[in-house]
């Protein structure tokens, strides 16, 4: 799991559905949530935590896209295996882990140093914690 510090900016609840948006390292985040606590409120500080096999990456980013979660990221180190591979990303003081087929991340080219996006849906984002 990858986890990182954010703030609530803002919470919006339709029946036990609620859309949460978040400020972190200056970019803004969104995530759905069923259930959330009474300590999850605006202003407070969380964190959230996404699997590895649920960040995406892109080499470019487009307004055209589903997922509002983009951060623009460096990959720090690179892994790969016969099957999988793990694509460690930079981002601010922040590090993420994708995990991705050997076969995509080489039809990618993808190599240390690249400057890539890291796409996270929000759905696959959760509050481990309340600070």
């Amino acid at each position: 799991m990858s986890d990182f510090i954010a703030t609530i900016i803002d919470i919006q609840s339709v029946q036990s559905l609620h859309l949460v948006k978040l400020t972190f390292q200056g970019h803004n985040l969104s995530m759905i949530s069923l259930e959330l606590s009474d300590e999850v409120e605006v202003g407070a500080d969380v964190k959230l935590c996404v699997k590895p096999s649920n960040v995406t990456l892109t080499k470019e980013c487009t307004e055209e896209i589903s997922i509002s979660n983009q951060l623009p990221s460096q990959i720090s180190s690179i892994e790969f295996g016969e099957i999988l591979t793990s694509v460690k990303l930079d981002f601010f003081d922040y590090q993420f882990e994708t995990l991705m087929t050997t076969h995509k991340a080489k039809q990618m080219n993808l190599q240390e140093g690249d400057e890539i996006i890291a796409l996270i849906n929000e759905s696959d984002l959760s509050i481990s914690s309340v600070l």
